[in-house]
């Protein structure tokens, strides 16, 4: 079974590379395998986001097309 989310955030609007220190920070917060859910915007958001994650240990389990934003969810490493 799945782990819940632990914590959602939505950067719909927040400019890179805020959008990735504020992902960042959020992940400090958890503990190692907890869930993040995050809002990111098309464009350098979600290209640069979750590329940036991954060189930080973590997860990117799911990439969620939403129109004219993504959901993403990502796991602590």
């Amino acid at each position: 079974m799945e782990n819940k989310v632990k914590k959602s955030i939505d950067l719909h609007g927040v400019a890179c590379p805020m959008n990735f220190v504020k992902t960042k920070a959020a992940l400090a917060g958890l503990a190692k395998e907890d869930l993040l859910e995050v809002i990111l915007d098309e464009g350098e958001a979600i290209l640069n986001v979750p590329r940036s994650v991954k060189e930080e240990g973590h997860q990117v389990i799911k990439v969620e097309n939403l129109g004219s934003t993504f959901k993403v969810l990502i796991k602590k490493g």
